[in-house]
């Protein structure tokens, strides 16, 4: 009875997350970034096909590693699964490293490996996956569930542990933040992208309250990063080609808070700065 009684009341909590979730985020509306798309060429469409050819043939022969280990890896590190992270960093590094060149700033600011976090970032490209791989951290992505559905990319990303979210489902919107907060509660840690989904002209959107939600409940830091280039590199909609250019990946100092409203506010513009600073 008590059980029952302490999960109604969490369930109480997590529908009010999920609601506040839908409504859209603070900050200066005019805090946006924007660029101007180069003209994608020949080039950029065979450098688009030998990407995919390169991610393709190192993803086959890593997704066979983290299969034969995964039992192993349920059994001791259910919640981190580290080696796979780490198996995901050698992939995102070695696909990129012919394409284009990364620089990251203030990685003294990413927690300890084993220290839970809310990690957030803005969204451009689905190069920015990659990008955030290399990074080294036993972060789970929320994705939406047709990822899944691409071969071995996909499977490899639930061997991760990545969270599924249908976000026309407000059953599916209950169920992943149970997820991240059980996560989280178990040392593990959580990525996502506040926006909802990948900018379409490069203009930062209102963020989402979900993540600041479970950050704030659960008194974990939530570690803002600014993504830029990657918008370039594959803009959104052109994911068959690839850009020449450089991703600059900026993290900022970690922050606290128990109050979500005040929290997405302040990570928002932290980034939205940093996309001004560097526009």
């Amino acid at each position: 009875m008590v059980f029952t009684s302490s999960y109604t009341k969490m369930d109480k909590r997590l529908k009010s997350i999920v609601v506040r979730s839908e409504i859209a985020g603070t900050g200066s509306p005019g805090a946006s970034y924007s660029y101007q798309l180069s003209e994608f060429n020949f080039g950029s469409k065979l450098r688009g096909i030998c990407f995919y050819s390169v991610t393709s043939f190192i993803a086959i022969f890593l997704f066979m590693v983290m299969l034969i280990a995964h039992p192993f890896v349920i059994l001791r590190d259910k919640y981190q699964r580290k080696f796979h992270n780490f198996v995901a960093k050698i992939w995102a590094s070695m696909t990129i490293a012919p394409f284009f060149r990364l620089k990251i700033q203030g990685s003294e600011n990413l927690p300890p490996q084993n220290s839970p976090a809310i990690y957030v970032s803005n969204h451009q490209s689905f190069l920015d996956i990659y990008t955030l791989l290399t990074l080294g951290r036993n972060f789970k992505f929320v994705s939406k569930t047709a990822i899944f559905l691409f071969p071995v990319v996909g499977w490899a990303m639930y061997l991760m542990g990545t969270i599924p979210l249908n976000r026309m489902d407000r059953k599916s919107q209950l169920q992943t933040l149970k997820r991240c907060m059980e996560l989280v509660k178990n040392g593990g840690s959580v990525f996502f992208f506040p926006e909802g989904t990948r900018s379409k002209n490069g203009s930062l959107g209102t963020f989402k309250k979900g993540a600041f939600s479970i950050a704030a409940k659960t008194g974990v830091p939530v570690v803002p990063i600014t993504l830029m280039g990657t918008g370039k590199i594959m803009p959104s909609g052109m994911e068959g080609t690839v850009n020449m250019g450089m991703v600059k990946v900026v993290i900022h100092e970690p922050v606290k808070g128990d109050d979500a409203d005040l929290l997405c506010t302040q990570v928002r513009n932290m980034i939205s700065d940093e996309l001004i600073r560097n526009c």
